[in-house]
């Protein structure tokens, strides 16, 4: 296991695939950027297929909600790894998938809905992708850097000139594209703006982007990898079990209380009404 913090601040841990795909223990040092050519959070397979981190836009709110399947310094399963060539998945390559597109036929076809292509990424998105590189760099020493050409899909699928050979990737570190990694053919990001991604990392002074949590349901919450609820989201859970006890008490309490004004109103009207009768008794001796 890496030797920084290994889950992302905010990320929400519901998707998390680690219980049943362990994963090689590695130093992650570099960071591959890829699009899931969706519009919402994919399964992947099961998570057969599935990267560390998916970045989901919330367009409502101009933000990202994150969603964590791997230690950050453990293996996931997004990348082509053939026999008899290099290490991709387990070569200390930490992987984040943008739910997105950059395949500008995809780009056209979904015109009508709120989406994101990677060319034409906003401002929030470039703002929260370079928090997360910022993140990476702080804890985990990942270079605030790229030297990678990121091509338009549909020229970056394949065998480009931009894909690294065999001793390249042994050699790189810092931030690359699916398109870059060998053995693979995918061309996502296709044309990602990795140059303001990473001056985002170094120029702002936002806080690393916490999920919604009216988004997520934590009395519910379970740690998957472990099969059981976390301590610490139990500890929430009764806690709140807690409180709502007392809040039951207070609202009977409460109905008592309410109950013996009603009471004591009454006594104290027929007190004041034999006190008034005595008035005229005595007035009349």
């Amino acid at each position: 296991m890496g030797t920084g913090p290994q889950r992302y601040p905010g990320a929400q841990l519901s998707h998390w695939y680690q219980g049943r795909y362990g994963g090689d223990a590695m130093e992650s040092n570099v960071v591959v950027w890829h699009t899931t050519e969706g519009t919402s959070l994919p399964d992947y397979g099961g998570g057969a297929s599935a990267p560390n981190f998916t970045a989901v836009p919330d367009f409502a709110n101009k933000r990202l909600n994150w969603y964590q399947h791997f230690d950050f310094d453990i293996s996931s399963r997004a990348l082509v790894n053939k026999a008899g060539g290099v290490e991709t998945n387990t070569l200390n390559a930490v992987q984040v998938e943008l739910v997105g597109t950059c395949d500008p036929t995809t780009h056209k076809r979904w015109d009508t809905k709120p989406h994101l292509y990677t060319p034409e990424l906003p401002a929030w998105v470039i703002r929260d992708l370079g928090a997360f590189a910022r993140w990476a760099r702080d804890h985990h020493d990942v270079p605030l850097t790229s030297g990678q050409t990121f091509v338009a899909y549909p020229a970056s699928f394949g065998a480009t000139k931009t894909r690294m050979t065999n001793a390249e990737w042994n050699n790189f570190r810092g931030h690359c594209g699916h398109q870059h990694v060998p053995e693979n053919d995918h061309g996502d990001p296709g044309r990602f703006p990795i140059a303001a991604i990473l001056k985002a990392a170094t120029t702002t002074t936002q806080e690393t982007p916490v999920a919604d949590l009216t988004a997520f349901d934590v009395w519910n919450y379970k740690n998957t990898e472990q099969g059981e609820t976390s301590d610490t989201y139990a500890y929430l859970r009764n806690t709140k079990a807690k409180v709502d006890d007392i809040k039951t008490d207070v609202i009977r309490v409460g109905g008592q209380v309410a109950e013996q004004r009603t009471t004591l109103v009454a006594i104290f009207t027929l007190l004041k009404s034999v006190s008034d009768r005595l008035d005229q008794l005595e007035a009349k001796a």
